[in-house]
């Protein structure tokens, strides 16, 4: 029994090791990627990202999370503001008697971390540098053919290869997308204090502005403008950036005294109008991809994972068809409301606190004064951070 994964990311890269993990070996993954883990490979770069606490609980179930937390900065707590208003909320890991609310992690370290695993999981053989060429699928089976000239074929394959996935155009799957009309600033930042597990989200004219501890004192710092004005900040020099920074962030770090290289992306909603075809199912950003303003998109990618490894293995075990209509249905169904949830919140999120309007400014800070005020209200919003379900 075999499946194919097309992309070795993150998403890939966990899907891959999961399966192999809770089949015990019983299902051979074929994961294909077309680039090694390094700076050039556009899911493992110089970026960071936030893994909420539920996550490295299924990493830990996977039997990965041991060797990747050498690599991890605790998040222990987060402070969320409002340029300009009073209101603001804090959360603290030791209010819910954990360690941290979740950690963050450069991207290399981690795709590095999990390419070595795969030596120790002898059931997944992994195809790179190699690319998909062409993909038939039959009643039974699915096989692509790869540059290299091989042929894989297996009872199901799995599109783990990004929000322009070219698995997907080939199965001919629609997205809705929708541009946020707004472009996020990547880079790593060194300020006079060390962070010490703080982390903020800043509300700002401009978009939200956020900055996570990392390694050696730095702060990764995500930073969020109109696309409009993508040109002439690409041209600020590293002061005249590190003072606008400085201006929209304040003191909380104290002085900013240096910055990396920056990286510009454009942000929009993307989602898949179905997860499931035809002996082929989409996961991670291949099926939805977000907008970074509360660090959901890995973490729900991540769920994605643990739900579709433990139904192929579970009909594995049984002798099953993984492949089956039947079986994929109950992936996308399982799937469905935790994914809606998802991006409707972070969609209201980015439209609630992107809208200047006097009215929205008043009633988003009424919020986040009384989420720091009502335990309730503030313990709804640590939950989703940590990627936990909550309930009343």
């Amino acid at each position: 029994m075999k499946v194919i994964i097309v992309g070795g990311g993150m998403t890939g890269a966990s899907l891959a090791l999961a399966i192999s993990a809770f089949s015990q070996g019983k299902v051979q993954v074929s994961l294909i990627e077309a680039r090694l883990p390094n700076k050039a490979h556009p899911g493992f770069d110089a970026r960071i990202i936030a893994l909420a606490y539920g996550t490295c609980q299924q990493f830990n179930q996977i039997g990965v999370w041991h060797g990747l937390k050498k690599y991890v900065t605790p998040i222990t707590n987060i402070h969320v503001s409002d340029y300009g208003h009073a209101g603001a909320v804090n959360m603290y890991a030791k209010d819910y008697s954990l360690p941290a609310l979740g950690y963050v992690v450069e991207l290399q370290d981690a795709g590095n971390y999990l390419f070595e695993q795969f030596k120790k999981a002898p059931s997944v053989e992994l195809y790179c540098p190699d690319e998909v060429i062409a993909v038939e699928r039959t009643i039974e089976h699915v096989s692509v053919k790869l540059t290299s000239g091989k042929v894989l074929t297996g009872k199901l394959l799995i599109a783990a290869d990004g929000s322009d996935s070219m698995i997907g155009k080939i199965s001919q799957i629609e997205w809705q997308r929708a541009s946020y009309q707004q472009c996020a600033i990547i880079a790593n930042i060194l300020t006079s204090q060390v962070p010490q597990g703080q982390a903020f989200e800043r509300f700002t004219q401009h978009g939200p502005l956020a900055m996570l501890p990392m390694s050696k004192g730095r702060s990764s710092l995500v930073w969020c403008h109109p696309l409009e004005n993508q040109q002439s900040i690409m041209q600020w020099s590293d002061d005249q950036f590190m003072t606008e920074l400085q201006k929209w962030f304040g003191w909380r770090l104290g002085e900013i005294k240096a910055v990396s290289e920056r990286y510009f992306f454009p942000l929009l909603l993307s989602q898949a109008k179905r997860l499931i075809s035809h002996r082929l199912v989409l996961v991670g950003n291949a099926a939805q991809t977000l907008h970074p303003i509360a660090g959901q998109g890995f973490n729900l990618g991540m769920r994605d994972v643990m739900i579709l490894a433990n139904i192929i293995s579970e009909v594995a075990n049984h002798g099953g068809d993984m492949g089956a209509y039947s079986v994929l249905m109950q992936y996308q169904m399982q799937r469905h409301d935790d994914r809606q949830s998802t991006i409707k919140l972070t969609d209201n999120l980015v439209h609630l606190f992107s809208n200047n309007h006097l009215i929205c400014a008043i009633g988003r800070n009424v919020g986040l004064m009384a989420m720091e005020t009502l335990p309730l209200m503030r313990d709804i919003l640590a939950h989703q951070a940590m990627g936990r379900s909550f309930h009343l």
